[in-house]
């Protein structure tokens, strides 16, 4: 006769199971925690676009300004 090890009645399967889908919404959670950029919408017009450039240092005050009379005319 075969005697099966089984944990609280529901078998080692269970547990396997239970890790499997652990990692699976670990591996999800770190894939929309590594990606800023998810479920964030963009700049809408030009304008932010040109904050966001100058804020992130891309483009200087001067240039900003030069920048911001074009897209006013």
């Amino acid at each position: 006769m075969m005697h099966y090890n089984y944990i609280g009645g529901m078998g080692i399967g269970f547990f396997y199971q239970l890790l499997i889908f652990a990692i699976f919404f670990l591996v999800v959670w770190w894939l929309i925690k590594s990606n800023p950029s998810l479920g964030k919408k963009g700049a809408s017009n030009p304008s932010e676009i040109l904050k966001m450039r100058l804020a992130k240092g891309e483009i200087s005050k001067k240039e900003y300004e030069e920048l911001k009379k074009e897209i006013i005319k």
